[in-house]
């Protein structure tokens, strides 16, 4: 019986995902290399799935004026390398050698603007929901080879790096289920 095939890359970007190219993105600083992964979720309108919605945000192109929780979105330029949706497809939007604008105000270990030396995953889900089979195997599928070519020391929501501002992805999501599906040492796991 054969392993997973190894990951292929094009620069940061993976195949097998779905590229769909965002505009917000910048260069990370010096030779910084990915270390801190971070998992979020979302869902465009709240609780909806499966609609354009969250693309539409990450490339500049959401109608703020389609529904009233949209207002609060209007002039934000936001992205994340990766999204998963409820399905288990897999988005790349950022390149994952560049910085995404996912953390925002955020700290780790003491380290200021975690956009700098991290990977942003957002799950199709609602922060405190729960997340369907199907995310958990396509996470269990791209963070090994997220690790296989970045230094990674650590997976974190991001209400750990940003605690009372962000909440996601909130208490549904098994945090337990991950690191054991992965086989990966508890302190990758600094909040679990």
């Amino acid at each position: 019986m054969t392993g997973p095939e190894p990951a292929r890359w094009e620069g940061g970007w993976l195949s097998g995902a779905r590229a769909v190219p965002s505009p917000n993105f910048g260069p990370r600083p010096g030779a910084e290399r990915p270390s801190l992964l971070v998992l979020h979720s979302i869902s465009l309108p709240p609780g909806v799935f499966g609609g354009p919605e969250i693309e539409a945000l990450f490339t500049n192109c959401l109608d703020c004026s389609a529904h009233p929780s949209f207002e609060a979105l209007r002039g934000l330029e936001v992205s994340a390398h990766f999204l998963i949706r409820r399905d288990g497809e897999l988005l790349q939007f950022v390149s994952a050698d560049e910085r995404a604008w996912h953390a925002g105000k955020s700290s780790f270990r003491g380290r200021e603007r975690c956009n700098d030396f991290s990977l942003g995953v957002e799950l199709e889900g609602l922060e405190g929901g729960v997340f369907d089979e199907r995310q958990y195997l396509a996470l269990g599928r791209l963070l090994p080879q997220l690790r296989e070519r970045y230094p990674l020391v650590a997976v974190v929501g991001h209400e750990h790096i940003a605690p009372g501002r962000k909440a996601d992805p909130g208490p549904g999501f098994d945090w337990l289920r991950l690191r054991q599906d992965l086989g990966w040492e508890t302190q990758l796991f600094p909040f679990v």
